[in-house]
This record gives C-alpha cells, sequence and structure tokens, in this order.
C-alpha cells in the first residue's frame, strides 16, 4: 500500500501539501463549487471568467455614459444613427411608395436613480433606499458574496506578508552591539 495523496505528516518541512480549499464561484448565475488552480482564483472556468469581463465592461459603458463627455458621444452616435434611418426610409419609400413603414419606437427613459449590483454578473438595477444612499448591492446574498471574496483575499495576503517577514534574517555584521564601558 502506497503513501496517500494528500497526508499531511507525508509532507511535513515543505508546508501544505494540498492547494486552496474548494470555494464558490463568484460570477452570479453559475456558484459552483470548484478547486481553485492559484490561491486568489475568483472563476471556475475561463467561460465564468469571460462573462465577468463582459460584465465589467458593461458597467464601466453604464457608468461612462453619465458623464458629460459620455453624454455628448452618445447623443452625436445617436444623430449618426437618426441620419442613417432617414436615409433609409428614403430608399424603402422610393422603392415602394404604396407600402408604410412602421415607426420606429422609443424606450421609456431609464431613471438615473437605477444603479448597477457591483457582484460579477449580476445585471440587476436597483434605486438606492434612503436610508443608505451608497448601497452598492441589489441583495444581502451579493454583498456577502463579493465579501466572501474580498475578506479571503485579505487572509491569503496577510499570511504571505507575515510569511515573507518571517523569512528575513538580519546578518549578524549588520545587529548593532552595545559594549559597555568599564
Amino acid at each position: 500500500m502506497g503513501p496517500l495523496e494528500h497526508d499531511r505528516r507525508s509532507c511535513r518541512g515543505q508546508g501544505s501539501c494540498r492547494g486552496p480549499r474548494r470555494r464558490c464561484c463568484l460570477l452570479k448565475g453559475c456558484e459552483q463549487f470548484f478547486q481553485p488552480d492559484r490561491p486568489q482564483a475568483r472563476y471556475c472556468s475561463p467561460a465564468c471568467q469571460e462573462a465577468a469581463n463582459r460584465w465589467r465592461s458593461w458597467r464601466a459603458r453604464r457608468t461612462w455614459r453619465k458623464t458629460d463627455g459620455g453624454r455628448q458621444c452618445r447623443r452625436q452616435q445617436s444623430c449618426r444613427y437618426r441620419e442613417r434611418v432617414r436615409q433609409r426610409q428614403e430608399s424603402e419609400e422610393a422603392a415602394a411608395a404604396e407600402t408604410t413603414t412602421p415607426c420606429e419606437g422609443q424606450r421609456p427613459a431609464e431613471t438615473s436613480e437605477n444603479c448597477p449590483c457591483s457582484r460579477p454578473g449580476c445585471y440587476e438595477l436597483f434605486v438606492p433606499t434612503l436610508r443608505c444612499p451608497h448601497q452598492r448591492f441589489c441583495s444581502c446574498l451579493c454583498r456577502q458574496a463579493l465579501r466572501r471574496v474580498i475578506q479571503r483575499e485579505a487572509r491569503w495576503g496577510r499570511r504571505r506578508k507575515r510569511s515573507r517577514c518571517s523569512r528575513r534574517r538580519i546578518p549578524p555584521w549588520r545587529t548593532k552591539v552595545r559594549r559597555r564601558r568599564l
């Protein structure tokens, strides 16, 4: 019978023989448990990583459009779009005069009060309450999921810092030795 694969007694002096513990994927909607390949892994697969990147860019676009530069750029984009629609309608009217094209509708204006959730993959918009005007999450489940990840990464960083400090030794010629005068 050979040695156990993850026996702590067989790897003394080598640190921990197991990798990081199983954890839950941070992406909302996935939330599967996985064995991370590196200590600070947040997502279970490259597909979840890509979905989180898409969510991050969606949130950045939404935030940028609230700025003055973003609004101005969006206005110019809308003008170009309306011009293209006008040209398309004129060419269609010339081709078929008797058929009418349906008018394009307009989306209802979103209130500027709606804020996106800060958890990756959560596209829910919410209105911050008067009690908590700086609210960042749509629910306590989203808040707890991100808090769990941030606390785990902080613990990992503190452990690394502590282990780095304990390894550093001062050479004997650098220590100050005070001699007593007789």
